[in-house]
């Protein structure tokens, strides 16, 4: 098994191009499920597998204390695990053939409002110093773009394109994508690199976000900054960089722009991912439809 499972590895690494963090979260997940088989049959192997031990997992998975949508997750390591196996030919029938994703409660995520946004720039920000530009052009990207925490945090120097007005994103599995800018995040974009260029040491000299002292920025203090300055703001009980990016989709949508565009800005693969965001417009769909309509007058 240990072939397979580095062959399988190395697939993930060098062919589906996924981040370590993705890559190691399927290999424990894989791993996960061979100690299970270990203590279930110790005569079985993963490649012997058959549905009956995985719905046993499942089973264990959820007796755990573990929510649906985390052994979903596990089990899509697991179907990515046995399709390479059946692509190489190490097995012949595919274990989960008649497997179907447990069922998930979807939870409605709520933007921010038009208002909550500029009531945090109009009463924050004001400053002129280091951090407090390059805190403002944090959530400016978020909200002006869309993007990720995990994009964010990788942007380059490189990636900013001045002339254009573009910049280019990293999304997952490696896809890059350009995103347009605002002039108006142009010009604090200029802001920042001018304050950056007196910090006293600069370490990472190619990322675009910084410490003050330097350093990359990481993912818990992008979280905190965002939670920090929207509890000043908002209500809500979710305050995170995420809500953000879902507040850039909804707002264009609830502003007019069509769910195509709204997909490629957001780096989707599909429009299923997309229209997750399609509820929030709701609510605009019917002033829209209550206005319009010949019989509501």
């Amino acid at each position: 098994m240990r072939t397979n499972f580095q062959a399988y590895c190395d697939y993930l690494e060098k062919e589906k191009k996924y981040s370590k963090h993705t890559l190691k979260a399927y290999s424990d997940d894989v791993l996960l499920f061979e100690s299970f088989l270990n203590d279930f049959d110790s005569e079985c192997s993963l490649e012997k597998v058959k549905y009956t031990q995985i719905r046993s997992w499942i089973v264990f998975l959820s007796d755990s204390g573990l929510l649906a949508t985390s052994i979903n997750r596990k089990i899509s390591s697991l179907k990515s695990f046995y399709k390479f196996l059946l692509k190489t030919r190490q097995i012949h029938e595919n274990p989960f053939l008649k497997h179907k994703s447990l069922k998930v409660a979807k939870k409605i995520q709520i933007p921010f409002s038009e208002n909550e946004i500029d009531q945090l720039f109009d009463v924050y920000f004001l400053d002129d110093d280091f951090e407090s530009v390059r805190n403002r052009l944090i959530v400016e990207l978020f909200y002006t773009t869309g993007i990720r925490r995990a994009e964010l945090i990788l942007l380059k120097n490189s990636s900013v394109d001045f002339f254009s007005k573009t910049i280019k994103v990293l999304g997952k599995r490696n896809k890059e994508r350009i995103v347009p800018l605002l002039t108006s995040t142009i010009e604090l974009l200029k802001l920042y690199m001018s304050k950056r260029e007196k910090l006293e040491e600069v370490k990472e000299v190619d990322l675009l976000i910084l410490s003050k002292k330097g350093n990359k920025i990481s993912e818990t203090f992008v979280y905190r900054l965002i939670n920090d300055y929207f509890s000043s703001v908002s209500e809500k009980v979710k305050k995170s960089p995420h809500v953000l990016r879902h507040t850039f989709a909804t707002h264009l949508l609830n502003n007019g722009a069509d769910l195509n565009s709204v997909k490629e800005l957001l780096g989707h693969a599909s429009l299923s991912s997309t229209q997750i965001y399609t509820h929030s417009s709701l609510s605009e769909l019917k002033k829209i439809y209550q206005d319009a309509h010949p019989r509501s007058k």
